[in-house]
């Protein structure tokens, strides 16, 4: 990441506009984003939760970012939910006991698809509050997360698990490029304030 780019936290608007993951500068626009997000605490650990299954396109974009961020070896979040071990609607309540149980008071960060308006299919909106995972399919899952990542993967309203299923995966792995350089971005950065011991961005 560009460290010039970063600015403080009160700097930033924390709303929920869409980016694009083919805007200009994407990935730079989500990792100052997501960075507003994280807490001033640096001992508060920082859990990313990628919620999905390869089993359909649509929903495989959660596991896809967590393999990839997995791939470069990231130091300041813990990983839950990858393609070799997903976090899915059949482990997800136990995945979050888990996490609660091995970290204290940790701020997650939920990962998840999610179907949209056609004017927003290929959009990453990034919140505040929980992820509820499976809404789109009528599913009674727990929420998760002090916060979400959401990329609109295609359009809601109708069959939902078709549309799902019959996803493009060129759209998907673009999407997760996007957002996982966007979470690795701030790890670097991370670790760069903690190596230079500051207390303020630059």
């Amino acid at each position: 990441m560009n460290l010039g780019n970063f600015r403080l936290k009160s700097m930033f608007e924390k709303g929920e506009d869409p980016i694009f993951y083919d805007e200009d500068n994407a990935s730079e626009r989500l990792a100052q984003l997501l960075f507003s997000y994280l807490p001033e605490n640096p001992l508060t650990p920082l859990v990313l939760v990628c919620i999905g299954t390869d089993r359909s396109t649509g929903d495989a974009l959660g596991p896809l970012v967590g393999s990839k961020v997995e791939e470069k070896h990231i130091h300041n979040f813990v990983l839950y939910g990858t393609l070799d071990e997903p976090v899915h609607a059949l482990n997800l309540e136990e995945t979050i006991a888990h996490i609660y149980k091995q970290h204290h008071n940790p701020f997650v960060i939920a990962i998840d698809a999610c179907l949209g308006k056609m004017q927003g299919v290929g959009s990453v909106i990034i919140g505040k509050g929980p992820s509820k995972p499976g809404a789109a399919m009528n599913k009674k899952l727990p929420s998760v997360g002090n916060m979400h990542i959401h990329g609109i993967v295609n359009i809601h309203g109708f069959m939902e698990f078709f549309v799902l299923q019959n996803t493009r995966l060129n759209l998907v792995m673009k999407m997760a490029d996007s957002i996982a350089n966007s979470i690795i971005k701030v790890d670097r950065y991370i670790t760069y304030k903690k190596e230079n011991h500051h207390s303020s961005i630059l």
